[in-house]
């Protein structure tokens, strides 16, 4: 797709980012990517290079990408052999001392995501999730509807963040 050439850099040509400071777009939820656009092109969600693509975008063209990248096979990585049982018990069972829910109410059980402003975690980088789970932590990103995510966040610890990166970037 020509609209989606700026994006493969970052990106990549198949929607998988080949640096982990970048997302993953590839079989990314459709609504989740557009509104990720549309916040970056109306300031709701600041990254000096992403703003300006974004606001080069109608919101027609914003819609098109969005669709493209969730037509595309997401990223397939192989598991570690880390310990993971910290973030496997938040996806699986949250946290009822902290008033956690399990991650998988919202991301699903398999991480693709199911509702309409909520990502796909299964096969993203984890350096992009730990970053974004640390900024929702510290309220430098602040685009969640309701505070959800960074109410859930702030509860965290740096290893729980951590392991829930590793986890989701391991899920296919």
């Amino acid at each position: 797709m020509q609209l989606a050439e700026p994006c493969i850099g970052c990106h990549g040509e198949k929607g998988i980012s080949p640096a982990g400071t970048f997302p993953s777009l590839a079989g990314q939820t459709a609504n989740y990517t557009y509104k990720q656009l549309r916040d970056y092109a109306d300031g709701k969600r600041d990254n000096v290079m992403m703003s300006s693509v974004a606001q080069g975008l109608s919101e027609q063209d914003s819609a098109d990408l969005a669709v493209w990248f969730q037509s595309l096979p997401a990223a397939q990585n192989k598991a570690s052999k880390q310990d993971l049982s910290k973030a496997e018990v938040l996806v699986d069972q949250g946290n009822g001392k902290k008033i956690l829910p399990p991650c998988f109410t919202c991301h699903g059980a398999d991480g693709k995501g199911q509702r309409m402003d909520i990502p796909a975690l299964a096969g993203q980088q984890a350096e992009y999730t730990i970053n974004t789970l640390l900024e929702y932590k510290n309220g430098t990103r602040h685009n969640d509807i309701y505070s959800r995510m960074r109410l859930i966040a702030r509860q965290l610890s740096d290893d729980e963040i951590k392991q829930l990166g590793e986890l989701y970037q391991q899920m296919k």
